[in-house]
């Protein structure tokens, strides 16, 4: 745990990590809560009807370790990958806290997900079951015959299904269970990486990488816990973002985790599950804050007692920022980090951490740096690729049969991340593109995150990617992706106005040459927008048009 420093340069140089010798995920985030304080909530369930439902920690506690005896029963033990597909919701927790506890490693896998990104997943890991509901299955059931090694299936609600077991038939048994005397080190879970760059590789973690995620996490909701916190993310527990920003580190602390059933992201909806839920704690990536500008004075429309907004997963952006300061009246926290290794860099607005458009500085227990190629560090001011220096006890073990990739993934001490940036010489990093989004135009390197933010801005624009065209005279232009406003025409006029908006307010060299109104903009599960998709769309559109 951080110690109660109000100053950033005191609590950097003061903290240190004490990792015990001993540890295991799923005790620590139901047993040790339940033997001190067993009547207290740990989650919420929110229900649009109004009949909200609530677990102990003596609940969570005695159900995985049930659900830890049941897995263990069918053959099932430390080692094996067990996959989740299900939404939020106590049995998704459940599950979690029980595969920790049995010592097996979880692989949590997204609803969203179509049968051939679940089938290439669940077939790497080598999963030997699966936890799901009625819409997973239906997507399992379709690939059941690529999956050898896929042994027991669990429905996780009301029903009866062929070859599956009831999630509450296999807790039937003796609810007291001795999680397994894990070290730190011991795999615990594997979350795949979103793919934007290429394949999915399976991101291996030991059970340290929960207490690798708790200074980071009580940096940017400023110590937390305090009283009255409760936290909520619409961010899919499957994703590293809302498992480890949000989830277990909250059950960790003892501070209720609020859940929403699985939808589409709605603002309004969204709005309200803060409002009647009393949510004062909020992991809020930047494409549903962005959604959220859809409601006109939230404040005056939903009773909002929210203390601490972090927020990651993309480039949060100065627009964004400065609109959630005047319409929620919170500086939202950005941090920074990757599903290997995951808050190293954070703002923490009570602590004035805080540079509208920078993500932060690094935060305390990790070294952060901006490295070139070699592995030498780079001097303020210039920029290369943000780098983690190991060892780390919130850096992932390996990638998944992948001996290749996690080697490649280091030079050295540094683990590289593919992403530029720079640091200024007060401390803070700004994030300037991924290695292969970095625009190359008459000279100038440009990063799509300032460009995409300044299109934001314009009252038009709903959504925007920014990518590099091929040019034969200027290398690449570039070119933006934009989603508009219902209502507004996607004609010359439209996108006269937009380009004149970017000239204006950032450079001649930035702004987009060319623009394309799209419906939509493909994401990752995650909300990240896949700008390899739209870069092979524009070098495909060179092509044809040479």
């Amino acid at each position: 745990m951080l110690p109660r420093i109000e100053n950033y340069e005191d609590l950097y140089s003061e903290f240190r990590w004490r990792i015990p010798k001993r540890f295991n995920i799923g005790a620590a985030v139901s047993d040790a809560w339940a033997a001190r304080d067993p009547g207290r909530v740990c989650l919420e369930h929110f229900s649009p009807d109004g009949a909200h439902q609530s677990l102990t920690y003596a609940e969570l506690a005695s159900r995985s370790s049930a659900f830890a005896a049941g897995l263990a029963a069918r053959g099932i033990g430390p080692g094996d990958r067990v996959a989740i597909l299900l939404p939020q919701g106590f049995e998704a927790a459940i599950a979690h806290a029980a595969i920790y506890k049995l010592g097996a490693i979880a692989l949590p896998l997204a609803l969203l997900f179509g049968v051939e990104a679940l089938a290439y997943r669940l077939r790497d890991a080598e999963a030997v079951a699966i936890v799901t509901n009625h819409f997973g299955y239906e997507r399992v059931a379709a690939i059941r015959a690529e999956l050898p090694d896929l042994r027991l299936i669990v429905l996780a609600e009301e029903g009866e299904l062929p070859g599956t077991v009831r999630f509450e038939r296999l807790m039937a048994g003796e609810g007291r269970f001795a999680a397994a005397d894990t070290t730190p080190d011991d795999p615990a879970l594997m979350i795949y990486t979103s793919g934007t760059t290429g394949p999915p590789k399976g991101a291996l973690h030991g059970h340290r990488v929960l207490l690798g995620h708790l200074p980071g996490f009580q940096f940017h909701h400023h110590f937390l816990p305090k009283s009255g916190d409760r936290m909520w993310t619409p961010a899919d527990w499957a994703w590293a973002g809302g498992l480890l920003n949000a989830l277990l580190p909250s059950l960790f602390f003892g501070v209720p985790v609020v859940s929403s059933p699985a939808q589409k992201f709605d603002p309004h909806m969204a709005f309200r599950i803060m409002q009647d839920m009393d949510v004062r704690n909020a992991f809020i990536p930047p494409t549903a804050l962005r959604l959220l500008r859809s409601v006109e004075r939230p404040r005056e429309r939903y009773r909002l007692s929210l203390r601490t907004i972090g927020s990651a997963g993309e480039v949060l952006g100065r627009e964004t920022y400065e609109w959630a300061k005047a319409a929620l009246g919170i500086e939202v926290s950005e941090f920074y980090g990757q599903t290997e290794c995951n808050i190293v860099i954070s703002s923490a607005a009570d602590l004035d951490v805080l540079k509208p458009g920078s993500m932060g500085k690094a935060v305390p227990g990790h070294e952060v740096a901006i490295i070139d190629r070699e592995g030498s560090v780079l001097p303020p001011g210039t920029v290369g690729q943000v780098a983690i220096k190991r060892p780390d006890p919130v850096m992932f073990l390996g990638y998944w049969k992948n001996d290749g990739a996690t080697e490649a993934k280091f030079i050295g001490d540094w683990m590289t991340t593919g992403d530029q940036g720079v640091l200024d010489d007060e401390g803070y990093f700004t994030f300037f593109g991924r290695e292969d989004d970095v625009i190359t135009s008459s000279g100038y390197r440009i990063g799509p995150g300032e460009i995409e933010d300044c299109l934001m801005g314009h009252p038009d624009v709903q959504m925007a990617a920014a990518v590099g065209r091929p040019d034969p005279v200027r290398t690449e232009i570039v070119k933006a992706y934009v989603v508009l406003k219902p209502g507004v025409a996607a004609d010359e006029g439209t996108a006269a106005e937009i380009r004149g908006w970017v000239k204006n307010r950032l450079s001649m060299h930035e702004y987009p040459r060319e623009i394309e109104f799209v419906d939509s903009l493909p994401l990752t599960t995650s909300g990240k927008v896949i700008r390899r998709l739209l870069r092979e769309r524009a070098v495909a559109e060179a092509v044809r048009n040479r």
